[in-house]
């Protein structure tokens, strides 16, 4: 099984649209658009929202009213929508498909952004935002300057986590009449094909692996290496040494 597999993601004909729009590349690029813009979507609404709960503790119910939404499930909630949505825009073009598969992902990649900047902010050390304070920030300039660098790991790791699952949900799309990899999932379920349902299911587990190395990178450039602990104990020591070898070569001069 496991060589059949490799021979079928070998086979250039897999990957170039010998029929209608059926390459990997192209499903590829289906599958990245509707994922892309669902996180674009999530992250607009979950980011501000879990800073401004996390900052004010205000509406800390409607995080976990978010995290209810983990228990819908994606493929009913998505005939549902589709049912309701797609003979509004039937004969025209895909927009009666492609919005509720958003509006499904959506819900998908809302809660774990938005429970983990409410966590990232709530942690923050209350010494550290008092120091802010008595700084004299106003209360949106500790949220920029102080609170959100400091939820940043918990942030991305929240992020990270959405991206996955959509990553790994997207395949629903290819449930109703819309592309992505979740095709050849599908076609090859259908077709008792199990190399191709198979060699589907690896280009998205790949995909997913590859984003999360991806964002690991920028998480790894963007957080502070004071707060990501990417300084060691013989770096911080470091001054101090040079210090005192300054001092016992002045105490010796004199």
């Amino acid at each position: 099984m496991i060589s059949s597999v490799i021979t079928w993601l070998n086979d250039p004909s897999h990957w170039r649209d010998t029929r209608l729009n059926t390459g990997i590349i192209t499903q590829l690029e289906a599958h990245l658009r509707f994922s892309g813009i669902a996180l674009l979507i999530a992250l607009l609404i979950a980011l501000p929202l879990g800073l401004f709960i996390g900052h004010t503790g205000r509406l800390s119910w409607l995080v976990a009213a978010a995290n209810a939404l983990r228990a819908l499930p994606t493929v009913g909630v998505l005939v549902l929508l589709t049912v309701m949505i797609a003979p509004n825009f039937h004969g025209r073009t895909d927009t009666g498909y492609v919005i509720p598969t958003e509006i499904v992902l959506v819900l998908l990649a809302i809660p774990p952004i938005l429970s983990n900047t409410y966590a990232g902010v709530q942690n923050v050390d209350p010494a550290v935002r008092d120091a802010a304070f008595g700084m004299g920030m106003t209360g949106s300039q500790v949220l920029l300057r102080v609170e959100f660098p400091c939820s940043l790991p918990l942030i991305f790791s929240g992020f990270r986590s959405a991206t996955l699952q959509v990553i790994a949900t997207a395949t629903i799309a290819s449930y109703i009449p819309l592309g992505g990899l979740g095709r050849f999932i599908y076609d090859g379920l259908a077709q008792q094909d199990f190399p191709q349902m198979i060699g589907g299911g690896v280009l998205v587990a790949a995909l997913a692996l590859s984003a999360d190395l991806l964002l690991a990178a920028v998480q790894r450039y963007a957080v502070s290496r004071g707060i990501s602990g990417r300084i060691s104990k013989k770096q911080v020591a470091a001054p101090d040494s040079r210090l005192a070898t300054v001092t016992q070569a002045e105490v010796a001069t004199v």
